[in-house]
């Protein structure tokens, strides 16, 4: 017993002198974001030694209160407390164990050292790079199986990384690598062809939303943040959006993604032409809005589904008493089945959750969670802003449009990128660390 005790005491003295180099964080945050495409298993281990290392120091430094930090901390207060009300008990707790980071990484970062700009510039590089890897990663991936397979489907979305891993969220962590890049001055030839290879990279994987974002936030960057003459400016802004109408014209993939959405919006019953059965019909967003009924052959393409989710949210407000408590963490999915029913929606639209983070966060939390949700999203955007930091505003406005389409906290991976970026950036300082 003696022996484990004294080897235990030397692993917490160890772990301890750890935390009062602030370097290891960098590397340690760094690993944290390099491991969110990776198996679940590496992005635990890498957050379980940043929490031990973190933790160690409790005793030596002093706490300093940060509200942005408070706010999710006191999101994931409200969501052990829809343990009272929830609608699905077991469903409740096993959300608790998914986003318990919202608790521990900002109750974490409140004693880290303070992470000067610099420090947080190592970070963004160590994993800006890493993603560069990951690209180059699924593109030899996916020509050898083209090799194997003959079908070009293979270089795009899910296909390019797997469902699982899911096209959209790979597109955001790509991004935000690639803004990091961008935002570089005096750029390296190295940097630059990070750049191009991961903005292919986004392409490829085709999620509309992220090309629309990247495509606003490339033109916001050289109108407001670039050094270059104007003429270069010019130049670069005709270009990438001469590279996005190429890719919508010539790139069959990437045109038909688009072209559902715009063909189908305002006609109604549409015919499918991508789904081998002739008789499926594509909802416009006037039907998914006001049918009474749907058909088991029709078919929501991505802006329908959402627009059909919020009507059914609107209904699930004013048919039950969730105004203020919600359904209860991660318990709404039995309601949306139900209201699939209902509609006579085909079956496997009942799996679908919301896809909006912000009507997620209300049918399940309620209105206060709601608002902790936008107090976060302000928070984080009006530092940015005062900042005048680019990568700072480039993930904060893809943080608050892609909430609109997606329920990222639904996902493990969208859990650790957004709390282990937003801790990052608010607790920055501006100031050289001395």
């Amino acid at each position: 017993m003696a022996n484990i005790y004294n080897y235990l005491k030397n692993a917490s003295l160890k772990i301890s002198n750890l935390s009062r180099q602030p370097q290891i964080f960098v590397y340690l945050l760094a690993i944290i974001l390099l491991s969110i495409p990776l198996k679940y298993i590496f992005g635990s281990i890498a957050c379980i030694l940043f929490l031990a290392v973190s933790f160690s120091s409790l005793h030596k430094i002093k706490l300093n209160f940060n509200k942005a930090l408070a706010l999710p901390i006191l999101l994931y207060v409200l969501m052990i407390l829809s343990l009272l009300w929830t609608r699905d008990f077991d469903a409740t707790v096993a959300g608790l164990q998914k986003e318990i980071l919202f608790l521990l990484i900002p109750s974490a970062f409140l004693f880290v050292p303070n992470l000067s700009k610099i420090d947080a510039q190592k970070i963004f590089r160590i994993y800006s790079f890493g993603m560069v890897f990951y690209a180059l990663y699924y593109f030899g991936k996916a020509i050898f199986r083209y090799f194997q397979t003959g079908n070009k489907a293979v270089f795009f979305y899910h296909e390019l990384v797997t469902l699982d891993l899911n096209a959209i969220y790979v597109a955001v962590f790509a991004s935000f690598a690639m803004f990091y890049f961008i935002s570089r001055k005096g750029k390296l030839l190295l940097e630059r062809i990070c750049i191009f290879i991961l903005a292919i990279f986004i392409f490829l994987l085709s999620s509309k939303s992220i090309i629309f974002i990247d495509f606003l936030l490339v033109i916001y960057f050289y109108i407001y943040f670039s050094d270059t003459q104007n003429s270069v400016k010019m130049v670069t802004i005709s270009s990438v959006t001469a590279f996005l109408l190429f890719s919508l014209v010539f790139v069959e993939e990437i045109r038909e993604r688009f072209l559902i959405e715009y063909e189908t919006a305002f006609v109604d019953n549409t015919l499918n032409e991508d789904i081998g059965n002739r008789n499926v019909y594509n909802v416009s967003l006037n039907q998914a809005w006001n049918n009474e009924k749907f058909e088991q052959n029709h078919f929501f393409p991505g802006t329908a589904m959402r627009i059909y989710q919020i009507r059914i949210f609107k209904e699930m407000i004013s048919e039950e008493s969730i105004l203020f408590t919600g359904f209860g963490l991660e318990a709404s999915q039995e309601n949306i089945r139900k209201k699939g029913k209902e509609y006579n929606l085909y079956e496997g639209y009942g799996e679908f959750n919301f896809h909006n983070q912000y009507v997620q966060t209300f049918a399940e939390l309620g209105i206060f969670a709601f608002v902790v949700l936008l107090g976060m999203l302000i928070l984080n955007i009006k530092k940015a802003l005062s900042d005048k930091n680019f990568l700072h505003i480039a993930f904060s406005l893809t943080m608050i449009i892609l909430f609109l389409t997606e329920s990222f906290f639904c996902r493990q991976r969208g859990i650790v990128f957004f709390i282990i970026l937003y801790s990052i950036f608010n607790v920055v300082k501006k100031h050289k660390r001395k």
